[in-house]
């Protein structure tokens, strides 16, 4: 039989609050010991051995997502100046390759559309046609090919990338640890294709060329790893010589940096979980002084988007000033604390998420009923005029589908005609579509591709409502094979949730996913307090000193599942990842009956010794969301009473696997290893796998990416009692 790695206990002691605490795992944090990678690698040789079993089972699933994924393919291209820019996959390749081709002229809107040859097998793709691809558009020109930039990397992430307005330099970066700091370097994009001497090390990604392209704005981080400081950079320049534009000192606020559509401002955006403020300066002296729009008031968050009404600069500004569903203003870019112009005020059925506005229209985002949403107001050519109330103009924007997830997707140019959506759910595969403002007409430019005999109509969707204990309904999204799953009759079952942040897990289509439904599955999502689906309060009354609600609606969730015979214990898979992995940790220690196993990723399971030490990353940030442990004594014991690992006892835990990355800087690794070496004390049969070339997105390159996922679902289908073998 094998037995696990015994893990030393070595007790520390630290007090808080007149709380004494013995950790005996802590020296696990020390990441360069030998003693301790050796331990990782016998945790990861354990977990091997326990799951070889499945190996048989995690080839036939990466096979099967391959053989669904059309590996040769190209992104709808985006226009931006006089190029059209895209990204195509190789297959065999696990990176992408960035391209562009130039436009037919300046009244070219209407993407090339590519018409891809037979492939030799015959594969067809989700709407019956040919499965391969053309290298890419007429007059290509190769940006970036990301598989040459990983070569002799075990990791490889992009992260900034921009091109100066006259297209003639790219300015990109890249991550070859998984650690989130990003080496910038600057390239010529004329036929020399010269690399610039320019190399700015340990940026936080996201930066981008003044609308001139003779500067660079990037940030840098302190001790924790917070993007703290704006730099700029004049090309062609010593880096030393780069000015600090901005520093921000207070420890819960991240800077980024950014330009408007219009590129009439450089923005800088300073924000916390709860608090932001934004600085703008007027692009025509990238060298001058920002100034700030509305000074930073505790609790109140706000966007900021440029619109020209009536020939003047306006700001649009989605605010929760007074309004903790958020409204819309308008107010003057030369006087932003002025008067303001109300053109959508707060509604407590809505929820406001953010507005982009372009020369001829203005878009929306919002949610209603649990969904996203995007509505469309058409501008006057005279722009806003100074009594419009965008009510009569918005058009919202319908769907046929019970569950949806849309969105506004990559629109950079601000005077471009149409406006470019992402559409999915749980039985659509990803879209792209160009809505043509002036007409209302869509246009369906790209389906995600399915390989192989996908039907969409073997596949329903539907939304289910569980009662918590204090009586709010909590939604649950499902989708399964109804030719396979028969409601009423327990199936084989994976409940995903998070539940923080005030994000919203929509219901969106993933290939690896096909994998689980066809083995007679059923997939489920519980909405549960502290995301973002029902609205601001939603996440409120699942933050701080209400955390407790966010565990207790999943439970509720399992329960309704359970009760409704959607499901049983013995066939119950619980899933959550990063702050979803906390929930994973909490549920397993207060209603470990209900579930057959649980795959927590990235887990952050050890959360108050990481909210109680500032010199972590994020820690001074997350105190927004969680409390602050050191100064507050409520929060300290409020957080001790849920913490995973603080709260292990002995009883029947369902087998846990728990899945982390090295290199990760959101949730370090030490945290599920500390908590698999508890569950073990009190006889819990925990697996941890460690990824010792990642961060917390965890393997880079799609094949990685999709090997990564067949274990763990392997590992699931196993513990869920599904057929193995599928159709």
């Amino acid at each position: 039989m094998l037995t696990p790695p015994k893990t030393p206990k070595r007790p520390i002691e630290r007090t808080h609050h007149g709380d004494t605490v013995v950790d005996d795992y802590e020296w696990l944090r020390a990441k360069e010991d030998p003693e301790v990678l050796a331990h990782l690698h016998e945790e990861n040789a354990y977990t091997n051995a326990r799951t070889e079993h499945l190996s048989l089972l995690q080839e036939q699933l990466f096979e099967e997502i391959r053989a669904r994924t059309k590996e040769t393919d190209l992104s709808v291209p985006t226009r931006e100046g006089d190029w059209w820019y895209y990204t195509r996959t190789v297959e065999g390749q696990q990176y992408g390759i960035h391209c562009r081709a130039p436009i037919a002229g300046p009244d070219d809107w209407e993407p090339p559309v590519l018409e891809a040859p037979a492939s030799a097998s015959g594969a067809t793709d989700a709407a019956g046609g040919p499965a391969a691809a053309p290298a890419g558009l007429p007059g290509e020109q190769v940006l970036l090919d990301d598989n040459i930039e990983a070569a002799g990397h075990e990791f490889y992430s992009l992260g900034s990338f921009d091109i100066t307005p006259d297209g003639a330099t790219l300015l990109y970066g890249t991550d070859l640890e998984g650690d989130e700091r990003y080496t910038l370097r600057l390239r010529s994009l004329d036929d020399s294709g010269r690399t610039y001497d320019d190399v700015i090390e340990g940026t936080a990604g996201g930066a981008v060329f003044d609308p001139s392209g003779r500067y660079v704005f990037y940030a840098t981080v302190d001790e924790s790893w917070r993007p703290d400081t704006i730099w700029r950079h004049e090309v062609g320049t010593e880096t030393s010589a780069d000015v600090k534009v901005f520093h921000e000192p207070d420890e819960r606020y991240w800077l980024g940096v950014g330009v408007t559509r219009s590129r009439r401002y450089l923005v800088i955006e300073a924000g916390s979980n709860i608090t932001s403020e934004t600085r703008l300066l007027d692009a025509d002296d990238p060298t001058g002084e920002f100034r700030v729009v509305w000074p930073r008031k505790e609790g109140v968050e706000y966007d900021v988007e440029h619109v020209i009404a009536g020939g003047k600069d306006r700001l649009l500004i989605v605010h929760n000033d007074g309004a903790v569903n958020f409204e819309l203003v308008s107010v003057a870019a030369a006087d932003p604390e002025g008067p303001r112009r109300m053109l959508l005020p707060h509604s407590e059925a809505v929820r406001l998420e953010g507005v982009d506005a372009f020369r001829d229209f203005v878009a929306l985002e919002y949610r209603r009923d649990g969904l996203s949403r995007v509505a469309i107001a058409k501008l006057p050519p005279a722009g806003i005029p100074a009594d419009a109330t965008p009510d009569d103009t918005l058009h919202e924007l319908a769907f046929d589908e019970e569950l949806f997830a849309v969105g506004v997707r990559g629109n950079p140019s601000w005077e471009q005609p149409m406006l470019r959506l992402g559409y999915t759910s749980f039985v659509t595969p990803s879209t792209v579509l160009d809505l043509v403002v002036a007409t209302g007409e869509r246009r369906l430019r790209k389906r995600q591709a399915v390989l192989g005999d996908y039907d969409a109509t073997r596949y329903a969707q539907r939304r289910e409502w569980a009662t918590a204990k204090d009586g709010t309904k909590i939604p649950i999204s499902l989708v399964y094979r109804h030719d396979l799953v028969n409601l009423g009759e327990p199936a084989p079952t994976l409940l995903y949730g998070y539940g923080s942040y005030e994000a919203s897990m929509d219901p969106g289509f993933g290939i690896p996913r096909l994998s689980l439904l066809d083995r007679g599955m059923v997939f489920a999502i519980a909405h549960v307090r502290g995301g973002g689906e029902m609205g601001r309060l939603w996440y409120e009354h699942g933050k701080k000193l209400e955390k407790r609600n966010t565990f207790t609606d999943f439970v509720a969730a399992a329960r309704h599942l359970i009760d409704q015979e959607i499901t049983a214990p013995d066939r119950l898979v619980a899933q959550g990842g990063s702050a979803g992995g906390l929930l994973m940790g909490a549920v397993a220690n207060i209603a470990p009956k209900y579930f057959s196993g649980i795959l927590a990723e990235v887990p952050f399971v050890d959360p108050l010794t990481s909210i109680l030490d500032p010199s972590l990353p994020l820690t001074v940030i997350e105190w927004d969301e969680w409390g602050n442990p050191l100064d507050d004594e409520e929060v300290y014991h409020y957080m001790k009473s849920y913490s995973p690992l603080e709260n292990v006892h002995e009883t029947h835990y369902p087998p846990i696997l728990a899945v982390t990355s090295l290199n990760d800087t959101r949730v370090l690794y030490v945290e599920p290893a500390k908590w698999v070496a508890r569950l073990r004390e009190v006889g819990a049969d925990p697996l941890l796998k460690i990824e010792m070339a990642a961060g917390h997105g965890g393997v880079s390159g799609r094949y990685s990416a999709w090997r990564e996922r067949a274990f763990a679902y392997a590992w699931v289908i196993d513990r869920a009692g599904a057929h193995p073998s599928g159709e």
